[in-house]
């Protein structure tokens, strides 16, 4: 049986589906103050405050007001370990979205299910993979 891999280094990802991109990447650049990490298409963008990685998609569906959350991602710090946690979670019996694939930006990452049927990606990202901000555990 595999073994757990090492910890996982943050929730530093969250990607947001938004009916008004161009809006809401002004307000996070201009307001907030995030810089353009990577455009991956018309439709989708990544955004930075230096230590973490915020997507935006456009949603196709009419907003109803209600936040959407399309996944949430948890920093690894190597392609190596990216790898041996999706064995270690094919291995655990979790619902597996997809396998390891590129980005086209340095970033690695695969998709899966918790229980109650929340996307989540195990990402390394060399723009924040790495960092370390605590000693603890």
């Amino acid at each position: 049986m595999l073994e757990r891999p090492r910890r996982l280094n943050g929730l530093r990802h969250l990607a947001l589906l938004v009916p008004n991109l161009e809006a809401c990447e002004r307000f996070y650049v201009d307001i907030l103050g995030m810089q353009v990490l990577h455009r991956a298409n018309e439709d989708l963008v990544y955004l930075t405050c230096g230590n973490d990685n915020l997507s935006l998609g456009r949603a196709f569906v009419p907003s109803s007001g209600e936040q959407a959350v399309d996944h949430y991602g948890f920093i690894v710090d190597s392609i190596d370990e990216l790898h041996a946690w999706y064995h270690y979670l094919k291995e655990q019996g979790v619902t597996l979205l997809d396998r390891p694939f590129a980005h086209g930006d340095g970033a690695h990452s695969f998709h899966l299910l918790d229980p109650a049927g929340n996307k989540v990606q195990p990402i390394y990202h060399p723009a924040v993979s790495g960092q370390s901000f605590s000693s603890t555990m």
